[in-house]
């Protein structure tokens, strides 16, 4: 079975759409991300948005990233195909570790589309940006007393 191909174009624009509605004003580092995802794998897959909400307590900021994740989880879906994360530039910036983390739940080895000004500066993968991933199946299965 081959992959589906991966509708880049769509989710660089909705990932500069959703980085426009970002509120940052403590950093102004306005993120926005896309995440392509299905309710199993091989089914039809729809896409999410999310844009980075920072908050006065640093810490309890939400990444753009993690926020589209929420929304695909929210919306049924359960795979992950593809994410693409919208940043001002001129560099593009990619997802931080604690979000490769929560994307490693959802996906092995996820496509990732870096944009800049709604376009895709560079491909990576989640396998390339997060080589040994924590997974559960390292998690003990029984606790011994």
């Amino acid at each position: 079975m081959s992959e589906p191909a991966i509708p880049w174009t769509l989710l660089a624009r909705r990932a500069e759409e959703a980085r426009e509605l970002a509120y940052a004003p403590y950093s102004r580092y306005r993120v926005g991300s896309a995440v392509l995802a299905a309710r199993s794998p091989g089914a039809e897959a729809s896409v999410f948005v999310g844009a980075n909400i920072e908050n006065a307590s640093y810490g309890l900021g939400v990444c753009a990233e993690r926020h589209a994740i929420a929304q695909a989880l929210f919306g049924g879906a359960q795979t992950l195909v593809a994410i693409a994360v919208a940043t001002e530039g001129p560099v593009a910036g990619s997802p931080c570790g604690a979000c490769r983390q929560v994307l490693a739940e959802f996906a092995d080895d996820l496509p990732i589309a870096l944009v800049v000004a709604g376009k895709v500066q560079r491909h990576t993968t989640l396998g390339a940006l997060l080589p040994d991933a924590f997974r559960a199946e390292r998690l003990p299965r029984t606790r011994k007393r």
